[in-house]
């Protein structure tokens, strides 16, 4: 199925591109998200004529990604988990413990932005994640998990 992208997409391309997608790929994720129409001569048109209000927005959310992405840089989180004498957690730091800590930091940060390259933490000391405030935009953030006594 042909696409026409209104937004970037990881490895597919950029705003404006037409491309060729599977149609499960099409149907079931990029139009219902708002990041893609299908390439119809309508549709085409209609872009065209919206194009430049697009561009501008998408300048506008990346720069503001970039702004939080500037305060964001370094920001260390600090997590308390119940832990073992060997300093194993009895369960773990997960993305969204991370997405907590950081909106009680005064941080909007989604769950699904917090990049755990490792999986989740299960030891108690410092780790380095990865937040993806946009697709241009990775910040590493510190996170430190102490552990707690049962």
């Amino acid at each position: 199925m042909q696409v026409i992208l209104l937004d970037k997409v990881v490895n597919l391309g950029g705003l404006g591109e037409v491309v060729k997608v599977k149609d499960g790929f099409a149907r079931n994720f990029l139009i219902p998200t708002g990041r893609a129409r299908r390439a119809t001569s309508a549709n085409m048109a209609e872009f065209e004529a919206k194009r430049a209000e697009l561009e501008k927005a998408a300048a506008a959310k990346l720069a503001e990604s970039q702004a939080q992405g500037e305060k964001l840089g370094g920001t260390t989180v600090k997590v308390t988990q119940k832990a073992g004498v060997d300093g194993r957690l009895f369960g773990s730091v997960t993305n969204q413990d991370i997405a907590e800590e950081l909106d009680k930091l005064g941080y909007k940060v989604a769950k699904s932005q917090v990049r755990m390259p490792n999986g989740p933490i299960k030891t108690v000391g410092d780790s380095t994640v990865s937040v993806a405030l946009h697709t241009d935009v990775v910040v590493d953030i510190n996170v430190t998990v102490y552990g707690e006594s049962a």
